[in-house]
């Protein structure tokens, strides 16, 4: 019988900002994004810390986003992401969630990060933080470079559907996220935790008991 694992979300569950708008001033820096689109990720960045983006709204900025990507390739952003871990991901790590995977380790379960964040970006920092798998978003790749177009958006459903295509026993499971638009994929699991939650989401975990944690410590 296959055993447990541990799922977590990146954004606001185990890093303290959107990992792909963090690097947006270093994607400017190598001209991978325009002084307009920085602008328009730092209004979105505001909206991400404010709660205020609806699921569809999400969707279609992530979706948007991708668009940039053109004509780059995924060695190149892995590459800058490698480059940024140190200085720009790692100083938003939450100490509790690296407590957390090491919890589950000591377990026998593996620990994946689930992200609607570029697979290339997930992969990196899960490597760095040794985690045992990462799923996001993947995008089309020809002549080597990004088309622009996901073949496998991971966002609400989509994360939810790849877990369960996973060989794992879900019901013995744990998810963990901060956001309502993860519903899916924290009901997947037998165990779903809420971290940092949206008043959308707090207000699900009262009505059905599940557990809230406050995650606020930076890891050392």
């Amino acid at each position: 019988m296959p055993g447990a694992a541990a799922f977590f979300d990146l954004d606001r569950t185990l890093l303290r900002r959107s990992s792909a708008l963090a690097l947006a001033p270093t994607f400017r820096a190598r001209g991978l994004i325009s002084r307009r689109q920085m602008a328009r990720a730092a209004v979105w960045q505001l909206m991400f810390m404010l709660r205020g983006a609806s699921a569809d709204t999400v969707k279609r900025a992530a979706e948007g986003g991708l668009l940039v990507l053109r004509g780059y390739s995924p060695k190149e952003m892995q590459a800058l992401v490698v480059d940024s871990m140190e200085r720009v991901l790692k100083p938003l790590v939450y100490a509790e969630s690296l407590d957390l995977v090491e919890l589950h380790r000591r377990r026998g379960e593996p620990v994946y990060i689930v992200s609607a964040t570029l697979q290339e970006i997930v992969q990196v920092i899960a490597d760095d933080l040794g985690f045992d798998g990462a799923l996001g978003t993947i995008v089309e790749v020809e002549n080597g470079k990004y088309t622009g177009r996901a073949i496998r958006p991971l966002h609400a459903e989509n994360k939810a559907r790849c877990i369960r295509e996973l060989d794992y026993d879900l019901d013995a499971s744990t998810a963990y996220s901060d956001s309502h638009t993860d519903l899916p994929f924290l009901e997947a699991v037998g165990h779903p935790v809420v971290v940092n939650p949206d008043r959308k989401l707090r207000r699900v975990a009262a009505q059905r008991g599940w557990p809230v944690l406050e995650f606020g410590r930076r890891a050392a």
